[in-house]
């Protein structure tokens, strides 16, 4: 997901005042990955992010902001566990079905069937069916991942193209809870599919249309209410979950405040200072901030490293980026050191679209040169000379959220010294993904970012260099590549399981080499992700979820 992979599949104004806590409080026991713990419930926590989520409609949205709430508010037939580390925290759940799915010998057929009674938080009853229909919305309202569906459920194409009027592929039982989904062929992570934000339970009533600052009612630990569009929201806890909560996925413990705070400064020093609670994982902490922070708040702040990929995306198929030697050139003088350095020294340098931990990483040197020495600038400008496409006019598009922006300005400037004529587009933060997403947009370079969505390399390819991924909305292949050699080595990695990628790791890393050596995807870093708290918090009990982060039923006052 957009600033949204780790080894095995059973594997985002003003200074910002704590809400006084409310409500009563009390004790609860609740399970987390070190067993049973008793926390006190009650109260508000304020969480300050950079931007507001695309959308808090889970048919909308594929943002890290979004997904942190929509995971707790919208369950789908599965989860991630809610759990801290790589391993722990990756690990698929069983949510509103009642174990993990059957598959067929063939990997083709997915059957499962969901808890009986389940009520939605307005009381009406969560149905088998209700997950077609929101499938069915989100591929209507243009969801970002839709590619996920589209590209493995059978008739899910041809519903997206209005062609057929449901998705022949998924069929459900009301009266038993059973659902079984057909693919067009063996999807090896489709299980991480079933668990990610997006794929949920929503009821058939639900309008077919954006609903931002209404959103659909769902059932989950948590609702989302209060809405101020790109100032603010509550999350608060949900009164009917606690008596049919699900194993493994928390009831919460307290309600959360969530404001934007476009200045990360302001946002940092807010909780450096206690004035809020929780800095956004999605966030990068300023460098002028980070020793202060690590002197007088180290018992509250730990960074992880969460494979986040960091890049520059070359749209391939307008000048000069449609020419091999002038999207090279520019993988060659990119300067990663120095974008490390504007990253606050979370952004550890490199060159390939797969990140570190992830399976399928490449081990060879980086293509464009070594990631953290000074760029050849001036060989990088004479291949320019040699494409033919030296005083081409480049518009970089740049999100205008710290640092990004800054980074896109040393972007922009390293495209003019190598012989282009760069200018920078600047978005504004919470439209920015929308934007660049749409495809007559047609994007020509500019900031990208990917969190995981679940662990495995598929997740990375198949939305972002994928042909099949290329959509009138939502598109997230911003380099409009649609490569054979790619293609067909996506054909035999998709239907390998989560369980058996290491079987397929060599092959993977080829696959990156090339990507790279092609510079479709012009990546500078891998950030690390900020876990970081105010002392009203307890840290103990807190949980950072690779796959989400911020765990917000594991917030606790103390």
């Amino acid at each position: 997901m957009n600033t949204r992979a780790v080894l095995t599949a059973v594997l985002a104004v003003a200074s910002v005042v704590v809400l006084a806590a409310c409500g009563s409080s009390s004790t609860s026991t609740s399970h987390s990955s070190t067993g049973p713990t008793t926390a006190k419930t009650g109260g508000t926590v304020t969480l300050v992010e950079g931007t507001f989520p695309q959308s808090l409609d889970p048919s909308i949205d594929f943002t890290t902001q979004g997904a942190e709430v929509h995971w707790l508010a919208y369950l789908g037939p599965y989860s991630f566990a809610h759990a801290s580390g790589p391993g722990p925290g990756s690990v698929v759940i069983p949510a509103i079905a009642t174990a993990l799915p059957a598959v067929s010998p063939d990997g083709k057929t997915y059957t499962f069937t969901i808890r009986s009674g389940l009520k939605y938080s307005d009381g009406s009853t969560v149905k088998a069916s209700d997950l077609t229909f929101a499938i069915e919305r989100a591929l209507k309202l243009g969801w970002s991942a839709a590619s996920f569906l589209t590209s493995t459920i059978v008739g899910a194409k041809e519903y997206l193209k209005g062609s057929a009027k449901s998705i022949s592929g998924i069929t459900t039982n009301d009266s038993t809870g059973q659902t079984t989904i057909h693919l067009k062929s063996a999807y090896g992570a489709f299980l991480d599919v079933l668990a990610t934000p997006g794929v949920s339970y929503i009821p058939a009533t639900t309008p077919i249309k954006p609903e931002p600052n209404s959103p659909p009612v769902g059932f989950g630990p948590y609702l989302i209410k209060n809405i101020v569009p790109n100032v603010s929201f509550d999350v608060v806890l949900n009164p009917s979950y606690t008596s049919q909560a699900i194993a493994g996925i928390p009831a919460g413990h307290v309600n959360v405040h969530v404001k934007v705070e476009s200045n990360t400064t302001t946002e940092a020093s807010d909780v450096l200072n206690n004035t809020a609670d929780v800095f956004d994982w999605g966030d990068t902490i300023p460098p002028a901030l980070v020793q202060q922070i690590q002197s007088q708040a180290s018992d509250r702040y730990k960074p992880y490293q969460s494979n986040k990929t960091f890049y520059w995306f070359l749209n391939t198929t307008e000048k000069p980026f449609n020419n091999l030697l002038a999207r090279q050139a520019v993988n060659m003088a990119v300067d990663r050191p120095a974008l490390a350095k504007l990253g606050s020294g979370a952004l550890a340098p490199g060159c390939y679209l797969l990140p570190p931990l992830m399976v399928g990483h490449p081990t060879q040197p980086c293509p464009g040169g070594d990631p953290n020495a000074p760029p050849n600038v001036a060989a990088a400008k004479a291949l320019v000379q040699k494409s033919g496409m030296a005083g081409q006019p480049v518009t970089v598009w740049a999100q205008n959220r710290q640092p990004r922006l800054e980074w896109a300005t040393n972007y922009a400037a390293t495209l003019n010294a190598i012989g282009f004529k760069a200018t920078l587009k600047t978005i504004a933060d919470a439209v920015y993904f929308s934007t660049i997403e749409t495809l007559h947009n047609h994007p020509q370079t500019g900031f990208a970012d990917w969190q995981q969505d679940f662990p495995n390399p598929t997740d990375f390819y198949q939305n972002l260099v994928d042909g099949n991924a290329i959509a009138p909305v939502g598109n997230s292949n911003y380099e409009e590549v649609n490569d054979p050699h790619i293609q067909a080595e996506l054909k035999a990695l998709y239907p390998v399981p989560g369980s058996q990628l290491s079987s397929v790791a060599s092959r993977w890393q080829a696959l990156d080499y090339y990507v790279t050596k092609q510079a479709y995807i012009v990546s500078y870093g891998y950030l690390a992700s900020p876990q970081f708290v105010s002392n009203r918090l307890d840290v103990s009990k807190l949980v950072f979820s690779p796959i989400q982060g911020n765990d917000f039923s594991s917030f606790v006052l103390k």
